[in-house]
């Protein structure tokens, strides 16, 4: 039985990304034959919100700050450290699987500035010297 199409749209891609931590190829697919939409058009939708996403999550993800609190203590300098470090750019994940990297508007913890926050765990006044430290902390650590 078909569901109604564009309506479940959003919500089946959610529950994908819930189960999978991600939007594959087949949860694409999958979506498609179970509302009758076409791959394109269920890729077009999912494609246009920023929540989903289209590699699996890393093990660990670092969230770097940059809201103007964050930015104006030196955040920009903490996530090229990041960069540096873990040798990749914003939105991509270090090649073995345990790191992605991402910056963000704003956490809420401007009091703490510049704030990393990784697996949910905040770090707070951080400077770029104490990122290898801060890496450090979480390679071979489970998620």
């Amino acid at each position: 039985m078909k569901v109604k199409k564009r309506a479940s749209l959003v919500p089946l891609l959610q529950e994908i990304q819930r189960r999978d931590g991600y939007i594959s190829k087949e949860g694409i697919k999958e979506i498609a034959e179970k509302t009758g939409a076409s791959i394109n058009e269920v890729y077009g939708i999912a494609s246009f919100f920023a929540q989903f996403r289209f590699t699996p999550p890393a093990k660990h993800c670092i969230n770097v700050c940059l809201g103007t609190a964050c930015h104006v203590k030196g955040g920009l300098n903490v996530l090229e450290a990041f960069e540096r470090e873990l040798k990749i750019k914003v939105g991509e994940r270090t090649s073995d699987g345990e790191f992605e990297l991402q910056r963000v508007a704003c956490v809420g913890c401007c009091a703490l500035a510049p704030v990393v926050v990784i697996d949910d765990e905040v770090h707070s006044k951080n400077s770029p010297a104490g990122v290898k430290e801060i890496i450090e902390k979480y390679k071979g650590k489970n998620a």
